[in-house]
């Protein structure tokens, strides 16, 4: 199912944060969301996800949405196992440990999952949160800052997962690093003071520096 998302307006206060924001993402495809600090990314995706309410404007999602938030919040003291068990049998609909092992593997986590979580390295860390937002099948992930701290080795192998995870499924990635971008999506959309400022392909791109620049006025992240 596709994201369809139609004049969404976000205020705290008198700061307007989300100005006339319309975008249609299909199924399939990996949309990176792109621009400084105070854009309007986050107000964005927790207004995708429920979490807040535009005030105008309409959103329409697909029913099961996955989430992975750029603190990433875990239970560090269960092991990794144990902990994606007791987070999927919260609202589980089918084999609790099926599903768990099939994503553990998926993730490549299993040589980590009888390990506590606060042993875990921060790439790993990002694993296990990717695993809890893939409970339940969701045919949305939103994924905010998922590569922040990861070392070389980490990011390749996080962003191989993400393009794969991407080809079942559509997912919203946000990020201020241009080559996650360019790495992981199919597409980019740059955010500037709540609006949408460029919308166009990945491989319709000469140079996602340059174009970022042109839409933000002075580059900045």
């Amino acid at each position: 199912m596709s994201v369809v998302i139609e004049h969404i307006n976000k205020s705290f206060g008198s700061q307007q944060v989300l100005r006339d924001v319309t975008l249609s993402i299909p199924e399939g495809q990996v949309l990176g969301l792109l621009g400084p600090n105070g854009a309007g990314k986050s107000t964005l995706m927790k207004i995708l996800i429920g979490l807040w309410r535009a005030d105008s404007g309409s959103v329409a999602v697909p029913e099961r949405i996955g989430y992975l938030p750029e603190n990433n919040p875990l239970y560090d003291e269960m092991y990794v196992a144990e902990y994606l068990e007791f987070m999927a049998g919260l609202s589980a609909k089918r084999s609790v440990s099926e599903t768990v092992s099939t994503l553990i593997d998926r993730v490549g986590l299993t040589p980590e999952r009888h390990k506590h979580i606060r042993e875990l390295s921060k790439g790993y860390r990002q694993r296990v949160g990717l695993a809890q937002a893939l409970l339940g099948n969701p045919q949305l992930l939103i994924l905010d800052e998922p590569t922040t701290g990861l070392d070389p080795n980490q990011l390749v192998e996080i962003r191989s997962l993400i393009r794969d995870l991407g080809k079942e499924r559509t997912v919203i990635l946000s990020t201020h690093i241009m080559q996650e971008v360019s790495a992981m999506c199919d597409r980019v959309v740059i955010l500037d003071h709540g609006e949408i400022k460029a919308d166009q392909p990945i491989d319709e791109i000469n140079d996602l520096e340059q174009l970022f620049h042109n839409a933000t006025n002075n580059g900045r992240i």
